[in-house]
């Protein structure tokens, strides 16, 4: 009986300081790169790495608005330390309270290794900001994605 106490004790401990999935400040996670490479010259635009991470929001404000407000989602390429954004399109529709989804990004525009440079291994520093102004949580690509000159 004493360890059934114990043992209820501890899973309670542990359920009371799980995090709220769905806070004010946006949270992201990563989910995958696919594919995990690029060759320069070879590679069709199709075929161009696309990262993909999950987002959960409380009031759901993020997306495109026009003329009224713009969220983004920041990459930090950890090779050359350029930061670059993208507007996230408009999701108002799907953008409810206890919001959740994936956002996919063509990393096209942020390889940034030079014409002239050699094999080498990319990673990201990935993070986006709601209409609020909140920045979420910075992750890091878990996966990088090979370059190939």
């Amino acid at each position: 009986m004493r360890y059934i106490l114990t043992i209820t004790a501890v899973l309670l401990l542990f359920s009371a300081c799980k995090k709220d999935k769905f806070t004010t400040v946006p949270q992201i996670s990563f989910k995958s790169v696919d594919p995990n490479f690029y060759q320069q010259g070879l590679t069709p635009d199709a075929s161009l790495p696309v990262i993909t991470v999950n987002v959960t929001d409380a009031e759901g404000d993020l997306g495109f608005i026009t003329g009224k407000d713009t969220s983004f989602i920041f990459f930090k390429n950890l090779r050359t330390n350029k930061l670059d954004s993208v507007e996230l399109p408009n999701i108002k529709q799907a953008a409810t309270k206890n919001f959740q989804g994936d956002v996919a990004v063509n990393m096209k525009q942020f390889l940034g290794v030079p014409n002239n440079s050699k094999k080498d291994t990319i990673f990201y520093e990935i993070y986006m900001k709601d209409f609020a102004k909140n920045k979420s949580n910075v992750i890091r690509t878990e996966k990088p994605v090979y370059y190939y000159p």
